[in-house]
């Protein structure tokens, strides 16, 4: 390990290319939550001039058993909902993981530099591995190396997440920054999180108190990218509300998880603030905005799900695309794991 003191830019990563870089896990039934989270911001980010990476991380859906026939299915549907919602293949870089073997290779590097302290650390393990922690794959605890690999392999600056995800961008940021001290180098950035939006967090219909997923037994407590028109406006206009009318301001939302939740929808379907939102309804019922919102989101998502249904006729429009995706995206890899290793001592053929 060296001692030599490495000075930090003024200007946090000033030395690399600004790039974004964020993942979904293909594990099937992307929902609302998914587009206004993440698909919607990732086509806006387009349009900033920033080169933007997108992936579909099938290898860390293998940290649970995954049915092949299905993974398959589940990788090329969020693939279409990636294109559906807006991400231009030729603007962007969208592929699948899985396709580029540097993901895997940079990983078992950043596994010898993480500490495991760190993993231990990590919430999602103990949230998915439960009490069965010990029956839980070594992928499973270990799957917060491969994402910082993901995101550090093409020395993305700025990674679009949730909340729930930042966990994740602060340990990338310790192991770029362990590594950058360890050799003595300015190599990787630390990445920064892009949190932002009015529904970054997309609650059940059902249960305000509780985030929107695939994963509930109830059907009408959640959007799926797959639903049809009819659906979602039947969705919406059953979706759980209480007795009393829109508040004058946000802040008498502050105790109506399901109300503040219909309208950080509205919000983010109709790119307005939470407050524009409740000015516009102060004082309506649900009766009023709930076949507003039904209607809004019809005209915001049907489209959405008759696209994804077109490209799914036919896949092979996605492999392709996703095929040429994973070789822009190993031209930008390669050097770098090639660097790395290289830095770390290990002789290469020249």
């Amino acid at each position: 390990m060296s001692d030599t003191t490495v000075t930090p830019p003024e200007t946090p990563n000033a030395n690399f290319t600004p790039r974004i870089f964020s993942g979904i896990q293909p594990s099937g039934n992307l929902t609302l939550g998914n587009y206004l989270g993440a698909l919607k911001r990732f086509a806006q980010k387009q349009d900033e001039g920033i080169e933007t990476i997108y992936c579909l991380v099938d290898m860390h859906a293998i940290t649970v058993w995954q049915d092949p026939e299905a993974l398959r299915r589940q990788t090329r549907e969020a693939a279409a909902a990636f294109i559906a919602s807006g991400v231009d293949p030729k603007r962007s870089i969208l592929f699948n993981q899985s396709q580029v073997g540097a993901h895997a290779e940079l990983a078992w590097l950043f596994n010898c530099t993480a500490r495991l302290g760190w993993m231990n650390r990590m919430t999602q393990f103990k949230d998915k591995a439960g009490k069965n922690a010990e029956k839980a794959s070594l992928g499973l605890y270990a799957y917060p190396a491969l994402m910082a690999a993901d995101i550090l392999l093409y020395h993305a600056t700025m990674v679009p997440v949730g909340e729930d995800q930042k966990q994740h961008v602060e340990l990338t940021r310790d192991i770029a920054n362990k590594f950058n001290h360890d050799f003595g180098v300015d190599f990787f950035p630390e990445p920064e999180p892009l949190i932002e939006g009015a529904a970054t967090r997309v609650m059940s219909l059902r249960d305000g108190s509780k985030k929107m997923s695939k994963s509930d037994p109830s059907d009408a407590s959640r959007i799926n990218l797959t639903d049809d028109a009819d659906t979602i406006a039947k969705k919406f206009r059953k979706a759980r509300t209480d007795a009393e009318p829109l508040p004058e301001t946000v802040e008498g939302l502050s105790e109506r998880p399901e109300a503040r939740n219909l309208v950080n929808i509205y919000a983010a379907l109709a790119d307005m603030t939470a407050a524009q939102v409740v000015a516009e309804f102060a004082g309506k019922g649900f009766g009023d905005f709930k076949p507003a919102l039904a209607d809004l989101a019809v005209e915001k998502l049907a489209p959405i799900s008759t696209e994804m249904k077109r490209l799914m006729d036919d896949v092979t429009e996605i492999d392709r695309i996703l095929g040429h995706g994973a070789e822009q995206a190993d031209a930008i890899a390669r050097p770098i794991v090639e660097k790395t290793y290289d830095i770390m001592g290990m002789v290469r053929s020249r």
